[in-house]
C-alpha cells in the first residue's frame, strides 16, 4: 500500500514499523506527529480493542486519531481437529454444554482478534471454554492440528491450506456472508444470529489533518481497491476489499470500539 500510495501522489511512503504495546507504540507515535498527511497509521482492528483493553493509553483512539480510509476486512474460521466428534456448529456447542470447562481455544495472544472472536462465541452460545493464549497464530495452529487444543478462530489467509488439505475442519466463518474461498462454509450467523467478527484495516492520520488532504488520500486509497487484480488477490487471502468514504469509516471505528469494548468488559479480558 505504502508503494501504490507513493506513485500516486508522486510522494514517497515509508513504511516504519513500531512494534509494542499491541500497536499501541504506533499509535502514540503518530499522535505526536504533525498533522500534514505526511504520517499515516495502519489502523486495525487492534487499535479499538486497545482502546478498552489497557487501563492507561497516552492517547484517545477515537479523539487523536483521523479516519482516512478503510482497506480490507479479514474473514476468520471457527476451526477444530478433524478428530473432533463435531461436524457442525450446533454439533460443537452441545458437545461444549456437556463438557463445561473440558475444551480448550486456541488463541494468539490476550486481546487478539481470534480470542476476542472466540470470547464473544463463547458469550452469545453459552458455553464454557477454556482460553489458551499462544504467542502467536502459528504455534496455535500447530497445537490445533496436534490435538493438544480443540479449537480456534483462525485467520482464513493463515489456515486455509491446512483446511483444504484435511488436517483442519472448518465448521463456520466469522463473517455475516460465506467466503469467497471456503464457499461450503456457513457463516455462524446461521447458528448465532447478529454474530460477526472479522479482522479489518484501513488508513488513519494525525486528527486535524486538513480535509482536503484526508479526501485526497481517500480518493487515490478507493481507486485502489476498486482494481479488480486487488479484489481477486483479497478474496484468493479469505479477505473482501472494504472501501467507504472518510466519514462511514470514522464511524465504522467507533461502533467497533464499542463493540469490542463491552465484550473485553464482559469477558473480563486483559492484555499479556
Amino acid at each position: 500500500m505504502a508503494q501504490w500510495l507513493s506513485e500516486r501522489l508522486g510522494q514517497p511512503f515509508i513504511v516504519e514499523n513500531r512494534p509494542g504495546g499491541g500497536g499501541n507504540l504506533a499509535i502514540e507515535a503518530l499522535v505526536r506527529a504533525p498533522a500534514d498527511g505526511h504520517t499515516l497509521l495502519l489502523v486495525t482492528i487492534q487499535s479499538a480493542v486497545n482502546a478498552t483493553l489497557y487501563d492507561k493509553l497516552n492517547y484517545n483512539f477515537i479523539r487523536d486519531v483521523g479516519p482516512v480510509a478503510s482497506i480490507s476486512r479479514q474473514t476468520l474460521a471457527l476451526e477444530v481437529t478433524p478428530s473432533f466428534p463435531a461436524k457442525t456448529v450446533s454439533d460443537f456447542i452441545a458437545y461444549a454444554k456437556a463438557n463445561p470447562g473440558r475444551l480448550s481455544m486456541a488463541s494468539a495472544g490476550n486481546g487478539t482478534t481470534p480470542h476476542l472472536a472466540g470470547a464473544l462465541f463463547k458469550m452469545m452460545a453459552g458455553i464454557d471454554v477454556i482460553h489458551v493464549p499462544y504467542r502467536g497464530g502459528a504455534p496455535a495452529l500447530t497445537d490445533l492440528m496436534g490435538g493438544q487444543v480443540q479449537m480456534a478462530f483462525a485467520d482464513i489467509t493463515s489456515s486455509i491450506e491446512y483446511v483444504r488439505a484435511g488436517k483442519l475442519r472448518a465448521l463456520a466463518v466469522s463473517t455475516l456472508a460465506r467466503s469467497k474461498a471456503l464457499p461450503e462454509i456457513p457463516p455462524l450467523a446461521e447458528y448465532l444470529p447478529g454474530y460477526e467478527a472479522s479482522g479489518w484495516f484501513g488508513i488513519g492520520a494525525p486528527k486535524g489533518t486538513p480535509a482536503g488532504t484526508v479526501e485526497r488520500l481517500n480518493r487515490e486509497i478507493n481507486a485502489g481497491l476498486a482494481d479488480s487484480r486487488i479484489i481477486a488477490r483479497y478474496a484468493e487471502l479469505g479477505a473482501t476489499v472494504f472501501a467507504s468514504s472518510a466519514a462511514d469509516f470514522g464511524k465504522f471505528i467507533g461502533d467497533e470500539t464499542d463493540k469490542w469494548g463491552k465484550v473485553v468488559r464482559s469477558a473480563g479480558l486483559k492484555p499479556e
